[in-house]
């Protein structure tokens, strides 16, 4: 989908403030606001915005510890550490990945016994390695909207 100067300044007024009004949207970027519904409605059925949602501090939860975890199964286990994997909630994110390890797991945890606890599930099908997130100086973000 081909998307112009005008969508992407609603993505970026958007990246900012998902609770942006249509009156507002409208607003910044000159259009009335059924003219910004339009956009919006396209670029939801476009594929472009996927859904809109709240950012949640995994601290404020009692989740103190984040730790990105690489895993490698054992020959033959591929499909059955994939489904341990998405059967652990604390797995928040996970990427199959190209390389030695197949997996690339974020997870956020209340404690290292609990992190433990959680690799212990898959040891038997897979190798691990775990690096404990010290902090995050570019938080998940989008590549630059537009051309």
């Amino acid at each position: 989908m081909k998307i112009d100067e005008i969508d992407c300044k609603l993505l970026e007024a958007l990246l900012e403030d998902a609770r942006l009004s249509l009156k507002e949207l409208a607003s910044r970027v000159g259009l009335s606001a059924p003219s910004v519904s339009d956009r919006l409605r396209r670029l939801e059925e476009g594929g472009v915005i996927r859904g809109f949602t709240v950012d949640v501090d995994p601290s404020a939860l009692g989740y103190l510890f984040q730790a990105i975890v690489r895993v490698r199964p054992m020959p033959g286990t591929l499909h059955v550490v994939q489904k341990l994997l998405q059967d652990i909630p604390q797995i928040v994110e996970c990427d199959k990945v190209t390389g030695d390890d197949c997996f690339y797991a974020r997870l956020h945890v209340r404690s290292m016994e609990e992190l433990d606890t959680l690799l212990d599930r898959v040891s038997e099908k897979a190798e691990t390695s775990t690096a404990v997130v010290k902090a995050q100086p570019i938080r998940r973000r989008l590549p630059p909207v537009g051309p």
